[in-house]
């Protein structure tokens, strides 16, 4: 077989992948030749041809967007509007002569390349990737403000206005989204639904060169000339379709109007649905604040506290019905509005949040999963009911995903044509069409009967009734918003947080015990203030802890948990509600300091293993459960690396692992038993770990380190692996090894592999040599910097990949672990005891030491307090100073600036050993 054979074998569309190849190389003959070089992402470009025929003409017509993919694809990380804005201004330099809508067509085009990559390698969950749509969408949309804005002023001046007090100020503009965009949700070829407010009335300066115009007139020009830049289509399409329909008085109101006309309309004039858009709505680009003075005078309209709930339920439903009526002649199934489609779920959860949310504003969250997750949590939603919406609408937004990048167009249907649907089976990672038809139809019906159930009779009458839309007017459930109002503040004031959970169910008791630690934990940590504003219910778990953690056997609670577990949901279900207990009681500790940060770490690291335990058990029940044979015990191991790897992760810390698997299975399953069969296994259990549902995920799951990383099989043989180490591995490879640590499986097994992993690792330390040893480690150190330097532009404190910063000692210390040559103790693996190890074999210096030592110590606490405070955050919140006086009396600091002093000195002491030990030598 070869190397495209390979590459192509398992694509759901060999034909397209290959195609494509043949069409590059004819049009890029030299290109081609350098991509065939490049393994990686050769195997990643076809992908995306197998995907999406619209990406693969996009490569063809622009082969240097190739080399920009090479760069960008391993990128894990939802990128934020400010990365794009700053992306989008590098591609406007280097394109400066394209006129701006082309720009933003091209632009868009190139990001869905990284976007759509990690979407179908299942990179990043469906809330990151549509996030990520919408966050490019907010950054053109800026781009686009500010060029218009320019040639207006140009024109007519800056607009200004005058003020309660008789002065005059410059008047600002707000884009507002609704709809897909307005709840981060952004699908690939989305409508983007906007509202444009801006400050206030009066005129501009008139030192443009025609003179001046009304406030009214400028913005009118300005939201028009700003559909145009991003709407208008052009022999490359254009960047979206603006969608102006929802605004005030529908297409016959103005373009623009005053936040205070805004308010008016939607407070005296607006219909029942116009006000449900707004559940779903946010700020994308302008002047936030003016959302924010917006959708503070209409929020208690929007979520009214006097209202009916069969008035609330009806409204929506007949919101639903006319969609339904538009839609009836439609003969393919529709993933969005058909029966049990994502408009279901999404009008399940508004039609709640409008009957409960005006007397509860925890349940007015934006996010569609959150939304439906906290009415589950006061009981609106039964568990059964939450775990089928939650499926459903997974399953029908990767679906709705894979329609639309075929071939870049708005489609929700699926095809009848037979072909087509296996195609697009296959492309779901389903092997055949009857298994994808089998769970489309399930989750379809779960959706339906939680749309039955909560709408009751209202979904029955439908023939009598007649909706209050008009015909021109679009009523999209696809929405939810990340408005300023809706994200609730975590990091409240303790009667704050207390007054929230007192309008929680009456589960909930609040002890004056439970109010004295709730009030600890508000006071200390933000981070686990959310958690409890996020679920109450763990109020219930809270109690004074004492000067010793009690016992406990993690593996057999979560065991326990699961025990009456009906299917595959249920049991994440159930982790996923015990594990936040366990965490919590963790940091309670820590929060009230009874007991020690290392020992901290060491109860976080039981509790990883134990979940890796447990995923591992649940892995064997589901794989005997869709395979109908007893798969015993797999015959795995579960490496460890990084922090879990040294046995002292923290909160938010990865799991970095590596998985193994028995050579030559010779029990009474071997049969099953293939490398598929493993990659199979491998899949459900970074699930159980990973998979975001209502409750969130455990951990973030990173088999990165693997070998031959993201185009390597994500479970290797033992054999395999330590060939790999011995032939392949690269020095950075082997620096992250070298923290290698047996953590789950077949223990006896994993072990035994650490052993010969280590052994590999130190024969190969043996053959190297030493200056290219040193030179590759520093290296690589180095880059890790520059590249988070430049991200960050050098602005912020950055404790981990800055100078002197963790990384320093951390490739200190593997460095000196590979240069010692010798096997490690197979103790204790903290960093502190390896930096005594190499001083007592002379390795280091007693001056180095004490300055690896001391600065390593005080960074691992500050990193501490950073998570326990805000989560993991490589960078000093410099610029939260409540937080930072916090994490400095964690700390023991006197002051801000005694923590910044301190940090500063233990930085340079590190730097200076850092360059002492990888100093060229003579």
């Amino acid at each position: 077989m070869n190397k495209l054979d390979f590459l192509v074998k398992d694509l759901p569309d060999v034909e397209s992948a290959t195609r494509f190849l043949k069409q590059f190389t004819e049009r890029h003959p030299a290109q081609a030749v350098k991509l065939n070089k490049n393994e990686g992402l050769l195997s990643d470009v076809l992908t995306l041809a197998s995907f999406s025929p619209l990406l693969a003409a996009t490569l063809i017509q622009n082969p240097e967007y190739l080399w920009w993919l090479d760069r960008k694809r391993s990128d894990s990380t939802v990128r934020n509007k400010e990365e794009l804005l700053e992306s989008l201004a590098r591609f406007s330099l280097t394109n400066s002569q394209i006129e701006p809508q082309v720009l933003f067509a091209r632009f868009r085009r190139r990001e869905l390349l990284r976007i759509f990559l990690r979407d179908i390698r299942r990179l990043g969950t469906i809330a990151e990737i549509t996030e990520e749509i919408s966050n490019l969408a907010d950054a053109i949309l800026e781009t686009a403000l500010r060029i218009a804005r320019q040639n207006l002023d140009n024109r007519f001046g800056p607009p200004s206005e005058i003020d309660g007090k008789g002065r005059e100020r410059p008047s600002d503009i707000c884009i507002v989204s609704l709809g897909k965009l307005g709840s981060k949700e952004l699908n690939y070829s989305s409508d983007i639904d906007l509202l444009f407010i801006y400050s206030g009335e009066g005129t501009t300066t008139g030192t443009g060169s025609r003179g001046s115009v009304t406030n009214h007139e400028y913005f009118a020009k300005l939201a028009e000339m700003i559909i145009q830049l991003v709407g208008k289509q052009t022999g490359e399409g254009a960047a979206y379709r603006v969608d102006l329909r929802l605004r005030p008085n529908g297409s016959v109101g103005a373009l623009a109007l005053s936040v205070k006309e805004t308010v008016r309309y939607y407070t005296k004039d607006a219909r029942s649905w116009e006000r449900q858009v707004l559940i779903r709505s946010r700020s994308s680009a302008g002047e936030s604040r003016l959302f924010k003075s917006f959708f503070d005078a209409v929020e208690n309209d929007v979520f009214s506290a006097t209202e009916d709930i069969d008035t609330a339920l009806r409204n929506v439903y007949r919101s639903k019905e006319q969609i339904d009526f538009a839609h009836k002649a439609d003969k393919e199934f529709d993933v969005k509005l058909g029966r049990g489609g994502i408009r279901e779920i999404e009008f399940i959860a508004q039609a709640l949040q409008l009957s409960y949310a005006g007397k509860d504003k925890w349940l007015r969250a934006p996010h569609t999963l959150i939304s439906i997750s906290r009415l589950a949590d006061r009981g609106l939603l039964n568990e059964t009911e939450l775990t089928g919406l939650f499926k459903g609408y997974s399953f029908l937004r990767q679906l709705e995903h894979i329609l639309q990048m075929e071939n870049g167009l708005q489609v929700h249907s699926l095809p009848n044509n037979i072909e087509k649907r296996l195609l697009i089976a296959k492309r779901m990672r389903f092997t055949n069409l009857a298994d994808f038809e089998q769970v489309l139809v399930v989750n379809t019906a779960n959706v339906h009967q939680t749309f039955i159930r909560v709408f009751g009779e209202h979904s029955m009458e439908a023939a009598k009734n007649t909706a209050d839309v008009s015909s021109e007017s679009k009523v999209d459930a696809d929405k939810i918003p990340r408005s300023e109002n809706g994200r609730q503040s975590l990091n409240n004031s303790q009667a704050q947080l207390l007054s929230s959970l007192e309008k929680a169910d009456l589960r909930i008791k609040l002890t004056p015990e439970r109010i004295l630690v709730i009030n600890k934990i508000s006071e200390v940590s933000p981070k686990f203030t959310a958690l409890l504003n996020a679920k109450p219910i763990l109020v219930n778990t809270l109690q004074m802890p004492d000067s010793v953690f009690p016992e406990r056997d993690y593996n057999r609670l979560f065991l326990d948990a699961v025990e009456n577990a009906s299917d595959f949901g249920t049991m994440l279900a159930a982790i996923r509600t015990v594990w936040p207990q366990f965490l919590l009681e963790i940091a309670i500790h820590d929060i009230f300091e009874t007991i020690p940060a290392t020992e901290i770490k060491y109860l976080q690291t039981r509790l990883a293993e134990a979940s890796i335990g447990t995923a591992l058990r649940l892995t064997e029940i589901e794989l005997a459960r869709r395979l109908s044979i007893d798969v015993g015990t797999l015959p795995v191991g579960v490496l460890a690396l990084g922090k879990l790897g040294s046995g002292a992760i923290d909160y938010d810390s990865d799991l970095d692992l590596v998985l193994i698997y028995k050579d030559n299975i010779t029990d009474g399953i071997g049969a099953h038993l293939d490398a598929e069969f493993f990659s199979r296994a491998v899949e459900i259990f970074v699930t159980i770990l990973s998979g975001m549902t209502r409750d969130g995920n455990l951990y973030r799951v990173d088999l990165r380190l693997r070998p031959h990383g993201r185009n390597g099989p994500n479970i290797s043989s033992k054999t395999a692996f330590v060939e790999y180490i011995g032939r392949e591995a690269s020095i950075w490879e082997m620096l992250a090894y070298v923290q290698t640590r047996a953590v789950g499986g077949d223990i006896n097994f994993a072990k035994s592999a650490e052993i010969e992993i280590r052994n590999a690792i130190l024969d190969r330390a043996v053959r190297e040599n030493p200056d290219e040893l040193r030179r590759e480690s520093k290296r690589v150190r180095l880059k890790l910097e520059a590249q988070h330097s430049l991200e960050r532009k050098g602005k912020e404190i950055d404790i981990k990949f800055g100078a002197g910063g963790l990384l320093d000692v951390y490739f200190i210390v593997r460095y000196l672990h590979l240069v010692k040559k010798s096997a490690n103790s197979t103790g204790d693996r903290s960093t502190a005891v390896r930096l005594k190890e190499f001083q007592a074999s002379g390795l280091l210096s007693d001056a180095n030491f004490t300055d690896l030592n001391e600065g390593y110590t005080f960074l691992s606490a500050l990193d501490h307090n950073i998570r326990l405070a805000i989560g993991r955050i490589s960078r000093l919140p410099t610029a939260n100073q409540p937080v930072l006086e916090r994490i400095a009396a964690k700390m023991r600091a006197g002051s801000i600036s005694d923590l910044l002093e301190q940090l500063t000195i233990h930085r340079l002491n590190i730097r200076n050993t850092f360059e002492n030990i990888f100093a060229d030598q003579l």
